[in-house]
């Protein structure tokens, strides 16, 4: 008794059948995955499939153009590090992150933007009380004073909410790419006091090229793409019974501003840095010139939770 080669395949209720010409792979794959017991997953790949089938069929990719797309692929792996993420790069500079970033952090109610967390959020960064300053070298450059308010979307001020921030240093570099800093340099946490403030000393950020020595940087220079970030200061803003906030700060000055390789400026995220030639610090003995950014953050009702950290 001959038995079709489709009823050997298939899986008991599904039904495949032999490729007849390039519209017929994507049912039969779509077929194939149709036991799929998580529903969202179900529905992820189901989309998954068929958008990339109809993109190769749009671009009608080469054989050798399809070997060197894998070849990239595997290269952002091999790529990454302890140190590095190569991949979160790429999502970063084909705009992906900022994308998912915006859909799933809307500014209703007053809810301050979020911003992408970047490859260089590391855990366990030292703690410091109000007022302390990040930085643990003598990093050249000027004084940044920076302050604010943590508010709920009603306006209350949330006391002891933790406020967490990681940033560049004067020539561009984080602590895990400059064998030069100490291990974790302007990185810290703090709590906000009993009125929602915060405010602690750190040293103005400067604006700084990704890494360009992987496969992104390949990317970046086919597409004659520049690769600059502009000046900014990463934050985490969180408190329990609120959504956790990762968002950035940006220096207002218009260099990059407008051609962040990642696509990560909101326009509510630019910060007011004002220079201060002359006059008193507004708190510690800090002598002119000096920089100070007041900049509040706004919490809305939901789930704590908090970010996997990229690397080490």
């Amino acid at each position: 008794m001959e038995t079709s080669f489709e009823t050997q395949q298939a899986s008991p209720g599904q039904r495949l059948s032999l490729i007849e010409d390039e519209h017929s792979v994507t049912s039969i794959v779509e077929a194939a995955m149709a036991n799929t017991a998580d529903p969202r997953l179900r529905f992820i790949m189901d989309a998954l499939v068929r958008h990339l089938h109809d993109f190769l069929r749009e671009v009608r990719l080469s054989d050798a153009e399809f070997e060197f797309a894998l070849e990239f692929i595997a290269r952002l792996g091999q790529a990454t590090n302890a140190t590095h993420n190569e991949v979160v790069l790429a999502a970063d500079v084909l705009g992906l992150s900022t994308l998912v970033t915006v859909m799933n952090n809307s500014t209703r109610d007053g809810r301050t933007p979020g911003a992408l967390l970047g490859p260089f959020y590391r855990a366990n960064a030292p703690r410091y009380a109000c007022g302390d300053c990040v930085v643990q070298d003598d990093a050249p450059g000027l004084p940044l004073l920076v302050s604010g308010t943590v508010r709920a979307t009603d306006g209350t001020p949330l006391a002891g909410a933790l406020v967490e921030i990681w940033q560049a240093s004067p020539v561009g570099l984080y602590d895990n790419q400059d064998p030069n800093q100490p291990d974790r340099n302007l990185r810290g946490c703090f709590h906000t006091d009993e009125a929602g403030g915060y405010h602690f000393r750190t040293v103005r950020p400067a604006g700084y090229p990704v890494p360009t020595h992987g496969p992104v940087g390949t990317l970046l220079a086919a597409q004659q793409r520049h690769p600059y970030r502009p000046a900014h200061i990463h934050f985490i803003v969180a408190a329990p019974g609120y959504r956790t906030l990762v968002t950035q700060v940006f220096a207002d000055e218009q260099d990059k501003l407008e051609s962040d390789v990642t696509f990560g400026v909101h326009r509510q995220l630019v910060g007011n840095l004002r220079l201060h030639d002359h006059g008193r610090s507004p708190w510690g003995d800090v002598p002119a010139p000096f920089c100070t950014l007041q900049f509040d953050f706004t919490l809305e009702p939901g789930q704590q939770t908090f970010p996997k950290p990229p690397i080490d």
